[in-house]
Protein backbone atom coordinates (compact mmCIF):
# COMPACT_ATOMS: atom_id res chain seq x y z
CA UNK A 1 0.00 0.00 0.00
CA UNK A 2 1.23 3.48 -0.82
CA UNK A 3 2.09 5.70 2.13
CA UNK A 4 0.07 8.31 3.39
CA UNK A 5 0.27 11.81 2.11
CA UNK A 6 1.94 14.02 4.38
CA UNK A 7 0.89 17.05 3.62
CA UNK A 8 -2.41 16.03 3.63
CA UNK A 9 -3.56 16.85 -0.01
CA UNK A 10 -5.72 15.09 -2.15
CA UNK A 11 -3.02 14.71 -5.15
CA UNK A 12 -0.10 12.50 -5.67
CA UNK A 13 3.11 13.27 -5.14
CA UNK A 14 5.57 14.52 -7.17
CA UNK A 15 7.82 11.20 -7.56
CA UNK A 16 4.65 9.42 -8.22
CA UNK A 17 3.69 12.02 -11.04
CA UNK A 18 6.60 10.98 -12.72
CA UNK A 19 5.72 7.25 -12.49
CA UNK A 20 1.97 8.31 -14.20
CA UNK A 21 4.11 10.12 -16.89
CA UNK A 22 6.41 7.00 -17.21
CA UNK A 23 3.10 4.65 -18.07
CA UNK A 24 1.45 6.97 -20.15
CA UNK A 25 4.19 6.94 -22.44
CA UNK A 26 3.65 2.91 -22.59
CA UNK A 27 0.22 3.07 -23.32
CA UNK A 28 0.21 5.98 -25.55
CA UNK A 29 3.35 4.05 -27.47
CA UNK A 30 1.29 0.92 -28.19
CA UNK A 31 -2.08 2.93 -29.14
CA UNK A 32 -3.19 1.44 -32.56
CA UNK A 33 -3.10 3.85 -35.35
CA UNK A 34 -6.38 4.35 -36.05
CA UNK A 35 -7.26 5.05 -32.75
CA UNK A 36 -4.01 8.02 -32.29
CA UNK A 37 -5.02 9.25 -35.27
CA UNK A 38 -8.22 10.19 -33.96
CA UNK A 39 -7.67 11.00 -30.89
CA UNK A 40 -4.94 13.26 -32.54
CA UNK A 41 -7.54 14.78 -34.82
CA UNK A 42 -9.39 15.37 -31.67
CA UNK A 43 -6.77 17.27 -29.93
CA UNK A 44 -6.02 19.38 -32.96
CA UNK A 45 -9.85 20.72 -33.04
CA UNK A 46 -9.86 20.72 -29.16
CA UNK A 47 -6.39 23.59 -29.50
CA UNK A 48 -8.04 25.21 -32.61
CA UNK A 49 -11.64 25.75 -30.52
CA UNK A 50 -9.24 27.30 -27.56
CA UNK A 51 -7.64 29.34 -29.89
CA UNK A 52 -10.95 30.45 -31.89
CA UNK A 53 -12.44 31.31 -28.61
CA UNK A 54 -8.81 33.21 -27.38
CA UNK A 55 -9.36 35.29 -31.14
CA UNK A 56 -12.88 36.35 -29.95
CA UNK A 57 -11.79 37.21 -26.82
CA UNK A 58 -9.09 39.69 -28.11
CA UNK A 59 -11.08 41.20 -30.60
CA UNK A 60 -12.03 45.03 -29.69
CA UNK A 61 -9.15 44.71 -27.22
CA UNK A 62 -5.13 46.29 -27.13
CA UNK A 63 -3.79 42.69 -27.65
CA UNK A 64 -0.57 44.33 -25.74
CA UNK A 65 -2.47 44.70 -23.04
CA UNK A 66 -1.25 42.81 -19.86
CA UNK A 67 -4.98 41.73 -18.10
CA UNK A 68 -7.02 41.55 -21.46
CA UNK A 69 -3.90 38.58 -22.46
CA UNK A 70 -4.22 37.18 -19.28
CA UNK A 71 -8.29 36.89 -20.12
CA UNK A 72 -7.33 35.57 -23.31
CA UNK A 73 -4.64 33.11 -21.76
CA UNK A 74 -7.82 31.77 -19.36
CA UNK A 75 -9.74 31.40 -22.27
CA UNK A 76 -7.53 29.29 -24.38
CA UNK A 77 -7.19 27.21 -21.53
CA UNK A 78 -10.27 25.35 -22.93
CA UNK A 79 -8.28 23.47 -25.64
CA UNK A 80 -5.94 21.64 -22.92
CA UNK A 81 -8.87 21.35 -21.06
CA UNK A 82 -10.47 19.10 -23.33
CA UNK A 83 -7.65 17.34 -24.40
CA UNK A 84 -6.81 16.15 -20.96
CA UNK A 85 -10.21 15.61 -19.31
CA UNK A 86 -12.02 14.41 -22.29
CA UNK A 87 -9.08 12.69 -23.55
CA UNK A 88 -6.81 13.48 -27.05
CA UNK A 89 -3.23 13.05 -28.09
CA UNK A 90 -1.25 16.55 -28.18
CA UNK A 91 1.90 17.07 -30.00
CA UNK A 92 2.76 19.35 -27.47
CA UNK A 93 2.23 17.58 -24.11
CA UNK A 94 3.18 14.12 -25.65
CA UNK A 95 7.16 15.72 -25.73
CA UNK A 96 6.74 14.06 -22.23
CA UNK A 97 7.25 10.07 -23.84
CA UNK A 98 10.99 10.81 -23.77
CA UNK A 99 10.75 9.99 -20.13
CA UNK A 100 9.58 6.49 -21.37
CA UNK A 101 12.31 6.33 -23.81
CA UNK A 102 15.37 7.19 -21.70
CA UNK A 103 13.82 4.47 -19.24
CA UNK A 104 14.25 2.15 -22.39
CA UNK A 105 10.44 1.41 -21.94
CA UNK A 106 9.68 2.92 -25.32
CA UNK A 107 11.50 2.64 -28.35
CA UNK A 108 13.11 5.42 -30.35
CA UNK A 109 10.92 4.56 -33.40
CA UNK A 110 8.08 4.31 -31.24
CA UNK A 111 8.01 7.39 -30.10
CA UNK A 112 8.44 9.13 -33.74
CA UNK A 113 6.08 6.94 -34.90
CA UNK A 114 3.79 8.74 -32.28
CA UNK A 115 5.14 12.00 -32.74
CA UNK A 116 4.20 11.84 -36.60
CA UNK A 117 0.62 10.60 -36.57
CA UNK A 118 -0.18 12.65 -34.21
CA UNK A 119 1.67 15.94 -35.40
CA UNK A 120 -0.26 15.03 -38.42
CA UNK A 121 -3.60 14.28 -36.91
CA UNK A 122 -3.49 17.50 -35.14
CA UNK A 123 -2.49 19.80 -38.33
CA UNK A 124 -5.79 17.85 -39.85
CA UNK A 125 -7.65 19.09 -36.54
CA UNK A 126 -6.74 22.43 -36.71
CA UNK A 127 -6.87 22.79 -40.40
CA UNK A 128 -10.76 21.58 -39.84
CA UNK A 129 -11.59 24.04 -37.12
CA UNK A 130 -10.28 26.81 -38.83
CA UNK A 131 -12.34 25.74 -42.45
CA UNK A 132 -15.54 25.57 -40.10
CA UNK A 133 -14.69 29.28 -38.31
CA UNK A 134 -14.53 30.34 -42.10
CA UNK A 135 -17.77 28.74 -43.29
CA UNK A 136 -19.59 30.15 -40.19
CA UNK A 137 -19.19 33.83 -40.97
CA UNK A 138 -17.17 35.00 -37.85
CA UNK A 139 -14.50 35.86 -39.99
CA UNK A 140 -16.77 38.53 -41.42
CA UNK A 141 -17.93 39.56 -37.68
CA UNK A 142 -14.82 41.34 -36.31
CA UNK A 143 -12.94 38.08 -35.51
CA UNK A 144 -10.98 38.41 -38.92
CA UNK A 145 -8.84 41.86 -37.91
CA UNK A 146 -8.02 40.15 -34.83
CA UNK A 147 -6.66 37.20 -36.41
CA UNK A 148 -4.55 38.91 -39.17
CA UNK A 149 -2.80 40.72 -36.73
CA UNK A 150 -2.05 37.51 -34.30
CA UNK A 151 -0.33 35.60 -37.70
CA UNK A 152 1.21 38.70 -38.33
CA UNK A 153 2.85 39.91 -35.41
CA UNK A 154 3.79 35.83 -35.07
CA UNK A 155 5.23 35.93 -38.56
CA UNK A 156 7.57 39.21 -38.02
CA UNK A 157 8.89 37.08 -35.07
CA UNK A 158 13.20 36.49 -35.83
CA UNK A 159 13.96 32.63 -35.57
CA UNK A 160 16.01 32.91 -32.56
CA UNK A 161 12.96 35.06 -30.53
CA UNK A 162 10.57 32.31 -32.26
CA UNK A 163 12.47 29.25 -31.31
CA UNK A 164 12.96 30.64 -27.37
CA UNK A 165 9.16 31.93 -27.16
CA UNK A 166 8.32 28.10 -28.42
CA UNK A 167 10.78 26.31 -25.81
CA UNK A 168 9.04 28.54 -22.76
CA UNK A 169 5.73 27.74 -24.41
CA UNK A 170 6.02 24.01 -24.24
CA UNK A 171 8.22 24.44 -20.89
CA UNK A 172 4.63 25.72 -19.80
CA UNK A 173 2.21 23.10 -21.52
CA UNK A 174 4.47 20.27 -19.92
CA UNK A 175 4.20 21.15 -16.65
CA UNK A 176 0.17 22.02 -17.04
CA UNK A 177 0.00 18.56 -17.96
CA UNK A 178 2.09 17.48 -15.50
CA UNK A 179 0.36 19.30 -12.72
CA UNK A 180 -2.59 17.74 -13.97
CA UNK A 181 -2.10 14.18 -13.62
CA UNK A 182 -1.28 15.00 -9.79
CA UNK A 183 -4.93 16.01 -9.27
CA UNK A 184 -7.68 13.30 -8.36
CA UNK A 185 -10.27 14.96 -9.81
CA UNK A 186 -12.06 16.82 -12.82
CA UNK A 187 -11.77 19.86 -10.98
CA UNK A 188 -8.31 19.59 -9.54
CA UNK A 189 -7.25 18.77 -13.62
CA UNK A 190 -9.09 21.90 -14.67
CA UNK A 191 -7.40 23.93 -12.24
CA UNK A 192 -4.29 22.66 -12.44
CA UNK A 193 -4.32 23.10 -16.62
CA UNK A 194 -5.25 26.64 -16.17
CA UNK A 195 -2.42 28.96 -14.66
CA UNK A 196 0.48 27.49 -16.56
CA UNK A 197 -1.56 27.80 -20.18
CA UNK A 198 -3.11 31.22 -19.42
CA UNK A 199 0.58 32.54 -18.73
CA UNK A 200 1.97 31.21 -21.73
CA UNK A 201 -0.47 33.08 -23.46
CA UNK A 202 -0.40 36.21 -21.54
CA UNK A 203 3.58 35.89 -22.44
CA UNK A 204 3.06 35.75 -25.97
CA UNK A 205 4.75 32.38 -26.42
CA UNK A 206 4.78 29.91 -29.32
CA UNK A 207 2.65 26.74 -29.59
CA UNK A 208 3.16 24.83 -32.68
CA UNK A 209 -0.40 23.29 -32.55
CA UNK A 210 -2.18 26.67 -31.69
CA UNK A 211 -0.16 27.96 -34.85
CA UNK A 212 -1.42 25.33 -37.22
CA UNK A 213 -4.99 27.00 -36.63
CA UNK A 214 -4.13 30.62 -36.03
CA UNK A 215 -2.24 31.23 -39.56
CA UNK A 216 -4.82 29.24 -41.56
CA UNK A 217 -7.27 31.53 -40.07
CA UNK A 218 -5.87 34.92 -40.54
CA UNK A 219 -5.07 33.14 -44.24
CA UNK A 220 -8.66 33.11 -44.80
CA UNK A 221 -9.65 36.44 -43.44
CA UNK A 222 -7.29 37.79 -46.00
CA UNK A 223 -4.08 38.56 -44.00
CA UNK A 224 -0.54 39.60 -45.54
CA UNK A 225 0.95 36.38 -44.74
CA UNK A 226 1.15 33.30 -47.02
CA UNK A 227 2.26 29.38 -46.23
CA UNK A 228 5.57 30.01 -46.79
CA UNK A 229 5.22 32.36 -43.59
CA UNK A 230 3.48 29.83 -42.07
CA UNK A 231 5.74 26.87 -43.13
CA UNK A 232 9.03 28.58 -41.73
CA UNK A 233 7.15 29.86 -37.97
CA UNK A 234 5.67 26.35 -38.01
CA UNK A 235 9.08 24.57 -38.26
CA UNK A 236 10.84 26.63 -35.86
CA UNK A 237 8.24 26.81 -33.22
CA UNK A 238 7.96 22.38 -33.33
CA UNK A 239 11.83 22.72 -33.16
CA UNK A 240 11.45 24.86 -29.84
CA UNK A 241 8.06 22.99 -28.31
CA UNK A 242 10.54 19.55 -28.25
CA UNK A 243 13.35 20.93 -26.79
CA UNK A 244 11.39 22.52 -24.08
CA UNK A 245 9.25 19.36 -23.64
CA UNK A 246 11.60 16.58 -23.98
CA UNK A 247 14.18 18.68 -22.40
CA UNK A 248 12.97 21.22 -20.09
CA UNK A 249 10.64 19.06 -18.58
CA UNK A 250 10.92 15.16 -19.14
CA UNK A 251 14.39 15.32 -19.14
CA UNK A 252 14.95 17.30 -16.29
CA UNK A 253 12.39 15.29 -14.03
CA UNK A 254 14.01 12.07 -15.05
CA UNK A 255 17.57 13.31 -14.06
CA UNK A 256 15.60 14.38 -10.83
CA UNK A 257 13.75 10.95 -10.31
CA UNK A 258 15.87 8.45 -12.30
CA UNK A 259 16.67 6.74 -8.10
CA UNK A 260 13.19 6.72 -6.97
CA UNK A 261 12.72 3.25 -8.39
CA UNK A 262 14.57 0.23 -9.05
CA UNK A 263 12.50 -1.21 -12.43
CA UNK A 264 9.48 -0.88 -13.89
CA UNK A 265 8.10 -3.07 -12.09
CA UNK A 266 8.63 -1.05 -9.20
CA UNK A 267 6.72 2.00 -10.61
CA UNK A 268 3.73 -0.14 -11.59
CA UNK A 269 3.03 -0.87 -8.38
CA UNK A 270 3.28 2.43 -7.22
CA UNK A 271 0.52 3.60 -9.35
CA UNK A 272 -1.47 0.32 -8.72
CA UNK A 273 -1.79 0.98 -5.32
CA UNK A 274 -2.90 5.13 -5.39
Amino acid sequence: MAEPNPTGLDAYKPSEIYALVDRAGVQKAGLGLSQLLVLSILAGAFIALGAAAFTMVMTGTDMSFGPARFLGGIVFSLGLILVIVAGAELFTGNALLAIAVVEKLVSPGQLLRNWTIVYIGNFAGAILIAGLVWASGLLNAGLGETAIDIAESKAALGMTEAFARAILCNILVCLAVWLSLAARSAAGKILAIIWPIASFVLLGLEHSIANMYFFPQAMLAGAGVDWTDFGQNLLIVTLGNIAGGAGGVALAYRLAYRLAYGNSEDRGDIVNDQ
